[in-house]
């Protein structure tokens, strides 16, 4: 380990809660910080206060960017903190490369922070909501993905005017669904109770089914009418608004068909 990286404990991070000169990153996948256990930990969710980095963004030319718009500044304390100590001290090393040079690594997350009770966490409320694509396979490959306990699901790319994206890829077994159908192009406003119902039992979907929805993120043509159909994410977004009572919606593009 860099001589600039020190390792720090679980009880120097608690005696750093709270102090605004200092930011606790957590370095793992997004989903993990949103509150799902990606390796078995006690409890789920993150450190209190840390803010999320995924370790693979190091790899964006704009990472500096990405680290100053959440504030991180380089008079901050900075202590990383991930699944891994060798992912941990790559992220350093790149905080160090960029001007910080008060860094330190927290390796025991898993064995003490999760496992003590005392020990304050948070997680993103209502993150079973919001799936992940290790789930999604899980799901569709005939596993159990926890919390899921229907017996029936849906899949549905949503989208705005442009079912090409869906035909052009799409998740193994997923319907595809235009906004048009929920909503009226003359109003914007979601069609009755009664069309609703008619056009969510068409693509299969009831009262008890499970939806996912999720939607392509593709750049706009603005030489397109319709250039708003480009943002597939937003659409999947209006279609929980407009759906059954139980559903997820997630960012898949590691699972698409091509």
């Amino acid at each position: 380990m860099d001589n600039m990286i020190k390792e720090i404990s679980t009880n120097e991070v608690f005696q750093l809660l709270g102090k605004p000169e200092t930011k606790i990153i957590d370095i793992r996948p997004i989903d993990a910080y949103n509150g799902w256990c990606l390796q078995n930990e006690s409890r789920c969710g993150h450190i209190k206060g840390a803010k999320s980095l995924p370790a693979k963004w190091i790899e964006y030319i704009d990472w500096i960017e990405i680290v100053r718009s959440k504030k991180i500044l380089p008079q901050h304390k900075i202590v990383v903190y991930g699944y891994s100590s060798v992912e941990s001290e790559k992220v350093a090393k790149a905080f160090l490369r960029a001007g910080y040079n008060d860094i330190s690594i927290y390796n025991q997350f898993i064995t003490e922070w999760s496992s003590k009770i005392r020990l304050p966490m948070q997680h993103l409320e209502r993150f079973t909501q919001l799936v992940y694509p290790q789930w999604i396979q899980t799901l569709i490959s005939g596993g159990t993905s926890t919390p899921y306990n229907n017996s029936k699901f849906v899949i549905c790319h949503a989208h705005y005017r442009n079912r090409d994206a869906y035909l052009g890829g799409h998740i193994p077994g997923a319907i595809d669904m235009d906004t048009l159908a929920l909503e009226s192009p003359d109003t914007w406003n979601r069609r009755s109770p009664e069309d609703l119902k008619e056009a969510l039992e068409k693509h299969g979907i009831i009262s008890d089914t499970t939806v996912i929805l999720y939607g392509k993120f593709l750049f706009p043509n603005n030489a397109d009418p319709f250039p708003g159909s480009a943002a597939e994410h937003i659409g999947a977004i209006r279609h929980r608004k407009s759906s059954v009572k139980r559903n997820c919606t997630t960012n898949l593009k590691n699972l698409e068909k091509h």
